[in-house]
């Protein structure tokens, strides 16, 4: 799975944390506010700010299909795309 950014308009692929499982830190709330995930990323734990469509509790496994900013991330449930 390839994720596609936009920066400043244009798309531009990025490989760095799609695909990456993590578990949320803080809740999402869906479209209403951005939670909190740690995924391991270049031979570290980062967190980063998640936005998922639906709200998704503290402790949900999930995993990166998007990325919005170099902090901010696209998540679903792991068991959505059959890692949960």
């Amino acid at each position: 799975m390839i994720a596609v950014r936009e920066t400043r308009g244009r798309k531009m692929p990025d490989l760095s944390a799609v695909g990456r499982a993590g578990v949320l830190t803080v809740a999402t709330r869906g479209t209403e506010g951005a939670g909190e995930v740690q995924v391991s990323l270049r031979g570290a734990t980062e967190t980063l700010l998640a936005w998922s469509a639906e709200p998704l509790a503290r402790g949900t496994h999930v995993v990166v299909v998007g990325v919005v900013s170099s902090r901010t991330v696209r998540v679903v449930r792991a068991d959505e795309v059959g890692l949960g």
